[in-house]
């Protein structure tokens, strides 16, 4: 399939996945819904609205797509059930985010288990299982006042990608294999610099000495591997752009990379004003994100051009959660 055809296509897909119920078999501003685009809304009598009288919270996401939609379902979810949501969106890198919770300016956001594992922790061994890392990050969580909620079925990793004429002339399969190459230039994000999941890791586990970092705003990376700027891009496992075969993922076959489901993390005492039925609400959110539903709906909005807020609002139509 070519990359035009998934294109076109990916809206059609969008509405026979979430029909399907596929999912049930993964800069900053504090305007309410200012990405959710909607105002908060009801079904039901007043039983389906635990949240009604509840004081508002404040729900952030990162700084790429996939959170964007994240943030989306979760907080529509959310006011679905009577809760007053704060969106605040595109706060920027996990570190920079996670900064914001500590301090207050948002009460929960949407994390992937291994950056919480590995980076946030600062933890120097690698989890060997999506369960020990969610436990990790558990604990880790809980001890300075936060819960982490149940994760998604669905798992998103940072990987590397090449173009597939690149990967020939150097025979490449791994990620180890990049250390036949004289040098190379790898492009991602800023905090791919200093992450062990990212430029630590490649040259600690992979002894690819040989790279040349180049950082790139996320989203950025597919444009500058095609026009040849990077030879290496940083991506996750769920970009859209992965489909079709315009690009060669690398094996991570010594595991750096790490295992990264999605868990809200929400402050303890967020949850001792909300209830039970806020928990429950995340959760049943979490429980229907599997790969196939993720990388359509990010194909939706990073190709397609749709809204994070529609795109959410048609998953969780479909899955009779709004």
């Amino acid at each position: 399939m070519t990359d035009r055809t998934w294109i076109r296509g990916s809206a059609a897909l969008l509405s026979v996945t979430l029909a399907m119920g596929l999912a049930a078999c993964g800069s900053s501003s504090s305007n309410s819904s200012s990405v959710g685009g909607g105002s908060t809304s009801s079904s039901g009598g007043s039983s389906s609205q635990p949240g009604k009288g509840k004081p508002p919270i404040t729900l952030g996401d990162k700084n790429f797509t996939e959170e964007y939609i994240l943030g989306e379902l979760y907080a529509q979810a959310l006011r679905a059930k009577g809760y007053t949501v704060n969106v605040k969106s595109n706060i920027g890198s996990s570190e920079i985010t996670d900064k914001a919770l500590t301090s207050g300016k948002i009460d929960m956001y949407p994390e992937y288990t291994g950056v919480i594992a590995t980076e946030l922790a600062h933890k120097s061994d690698q989890p060997k299982s999506a369960e020990q890392t969610y436990q990790i990050a558990k604990q880790w969580e809980n001890g300075r006042g936060f819960e982490l909620l149940n994760k998604t079925p669905f798992f998103d990793a940072d990987g590397l990608a090449v173009l597939p004429a690149y990967a020939q002339k150097y025979g490449l399969k791994t990620a180890g294999d990049l250390k036949k190459v004289p040098s190379f230039r790898y492009g991602g994000p800023p905090e791919n610099k200093t992450r062990f999941q990212g430029v630590v890791g490649m040259k600690q586990v992979y002894k690819l000495n040989n790279l040349k970092f180049v950082p790139l705003s996320i989203g950025l990376q597919y444009p500058a591997l095609d026009s040849k700027k990077i030879d290496v891009a940083a991506i996750f496992t769920t970009d859209p752009q992965l489909k079709g075969g315009k690009y060669t993922v690398l094996q991570d076959n010594k595991g750096i990379f790490g295992f990264q489901n999605v868990a809200p993390v929400v402050s303890k005492k967020v949850l001792a004003k909300m209830g039970p039925d806020f928990t429950n609400t995340l959760n049943a959110v979490s429980a229907k994100l599997t790969n196939d539903a993720m990388i359509t709906m990010n194909a939706a909005v990073a190709l397609d051009k749709q809204k994070p807020a529609a795109v959410a609002k048609q998953f969780l139509q479909a899955n009779g959660l709004l």
